[in-house]
């Protein structure tokens, strides 16, 4: 498909800078495949599902992975995209014309990784030398790798550690918050368990060619990055009886469907799965693992834009997006939030 069809404009006043407080009083879209749109706040998400219903999540942790630093004289930035091994992670250079294989980069507070090699993507993959872990060094000279929206308006600032990151956060690995889970609060979990909504956690460690435009024209020409996840078997089980028993599974966050999604066959099961996943999903694609999405406003053009059109509808998600803007819904990762059940 023609990559512009999934165009709009967005006004700047549009994107959200800073989270709703407190999480759970976002403003919330409730649309179907037909009908009226329900202009509501995330609070009212118990009074929508039914008793029964599984919300699956994604337990990643944001780390610090943005890092600053220098080669010589010039001025090198790299975002840590996919671990490769204990020591070794592959990065988005900025300013990479200046990289060399075998160049060190020093990062500051004891922190440097030396340009192993470079990828036809245009990354490099670089080795942290010394035997703390990389998460350790990450924390002393990393900062939390907001999206470049974000990024480009403010300063990265402390309250981003707290704010860029979700309840559900127990698996260090992601270098982009599940934003969707970001409006989640225990008083929230606390009113979906008492109104029978069941919960499950899944890993998908989130990289930054989440953030990455569709540079080209078509569909067919995007190379999506990979990103490592796991689903363990009791959970595939759980979600597997979900279904059997006439009740929905709906992933909170596009994260959380990608891995679901690589996880099922055509018979529409979900099985155990461990390893990377690079899934593109657009119009056309039939999903096999879940009945709805909860999922923020996402960029024009994006592969996220595309995956909501693929669930809902092309048209439909054009007249979803058109409202959104017209009353005021803040997009993006700190932005509003969206329940999509077609």
């Amino acid at each position: 498909m023609r990559v512009d069809l999934f165009d709009f404009e967005l006004p700047p006043e549009n994107i959200a800078l800073r989270p709703a407080r407190p999480r759970d009083s976002a403003r919330l879209l409730n649309v179907g495949r037909e009908g009226p749109l329900g202009d509501l706040i995330v609070r009212d998400l118990p009074s929508l599902l039914n008793a029964g219903d599984v919300l699956v999540f994604n337990d990643t942790r944001v780390i610090p992975a943005q890092l600053e630093g220098q080669r010589g004289e010039a001025r090198i930035g790299a975002t840590l995209h996919k671990r490769i091994d204990l020591r070794r992670w592959q990065a988005f250079i900025r300013n990479a014309k200046r990289l060399r294989t075998d160049d060190v980069i020093e990062f500051g507070a004891g922190v440097s990784a030396m340009a192993e090699q470079r990828h036809a993507d245009g990354s490099w993959t670089l080795f942290f030398p010394g035997d703390e872990p990389v998460e350790v060094l990450l924390e002393r000279a990393g900062r939390m790798p907001l999206p470049p929206y974000i990024a480009g308006k403010r300063p990265t600032d402390a309250q981003d550690r707290e704010d860029y990151q979700t309840m559900f956060a127990a698996k260090d690995g992601a270098v982009a918050a599940p934003t969707a889970a970001l409006h989640f609060t225990p008083n929230l979990i606390a009113a979906l368990a008492q109104a029978g909504v069941k919960t499950e956690t899944l890993t998908l460690h989130v990289g930054a060619g989440t953030f990455l435009p569709v540079k080209a024209d078509d569909t067919a020409d995007h190379q999506m990055h990979a990103e490592w996840g796991r689903i363990d078997a009791a959970t595939a089980d759980r979600l597997n009886a979900v279904r059997a028993g006439g009740n929905r599974v709906i992933a909170v966050g596009t994260t959380s469907l990608r891995l679901l999604e690589s996880a099922a066959g055509e018979d529409r099961l979900i099985r155990p799965f461990d390893g990377d996943t690079a899934i593109f999903i657009t119009p056309g694609y039939k999903f096999r693992a879940i009945d709805g999405l909860m999922t923020n406003f996402h960029l024009p053009k994006s592969t996220l834009f595309m995956l909501v059109s693929a669930l809902m509808g092309l048209e439909r998600m054009q007249q979803v997006y058109a409202h959104a803007i017209a009353q005021g819904y803040r997009f993006y990762s700190y932005g509003d939030s969206s329940l999509l059940l077609p």
